[in-house]
C-alpha cells in the first residue's frame, strides 16, 4: 500500500493524534529545559540511578532529548524524530531496569510514552499509516 493508497483519517483522529503528540512534545520539551541549568534537584536525581552527578551529563541528555523532540514536532522531521525518542526511551527503561525500579509506574514509563509517542504520530501522518496498516 502506498502513501496515495491510504484511507483517509477522519477529522477526529486527526486531532486525536495531534493532541497526543502536543502533549509528548510538551513534556519532553519539559524534560529537557529542566536539565539545562544546573539545578541540584536533577542532578541528584540522577544519582539514584547510577548517572554521575556531572552537570555537563545533565546538560547533553537534555540537549539530546530536545533536539530529538524538535525533529519529532516537525512535519517533515517526525519519523527520525520519533525513532530517536523512541531509542532515548528505552536508554530510560534500561536505566531504571537496572536499578530495580517498580514497574509499572517507573520502569514503564518510557513504554507508555512511547505507545503515546507513535500513537499521535500515526494518526497524523499518512506515511506512518501506509508503512503499519491495522486495515486493508
Amino acid at each position: 500500500m502506498s502513501i496515495s493508497q491510504t484511507t483517509p483519517v477522519s477529522s477526529g483522529a486527526l486531532w486525536t493524534g495531534r493532541v497526543l503528540s502536543g502533549l509528548i512534545v510538551l513534556f519532553m520539551i519539559f524534560d529537557g529545559v529542566i536539565k539545562l541549568p544546573p539545578l541540584d534537584v536533577v542532578t541528584q536525581a540522577m544519582v539514584p540511578l547510577g548517572w554521575p552527578t556531572d552537570v555537563s551529563v545533565a546538560r547533553m541528555l537534555g540537549i539530546i532529548g530536545l533536539i530529538s523532540t524538535a525533529l519529532y514536532a516537525l512535519p517533515r522531521t517526525s519519523v527520525l524524530g520519533a525513532i530517536l525518542l523512541t531509542a532515548y526511551m528505552g536508554g530510560a527503561i534500561a536505566t531504571k531496569l537496572r536499578v530495580d525500579s517498580p514497574l509499572f509506574s517507573h520502569t514503564l514509563f518510557g513504554v507508555y510514552l512511547g505507545i503515546i509517542l507513535w500513537s499521535g504520530l500515526y494518526l497524523r501522518d499518512p506515511r506512518v499509516r501506509a508503512l503499519i496498516p491495522f486495515s486493508r
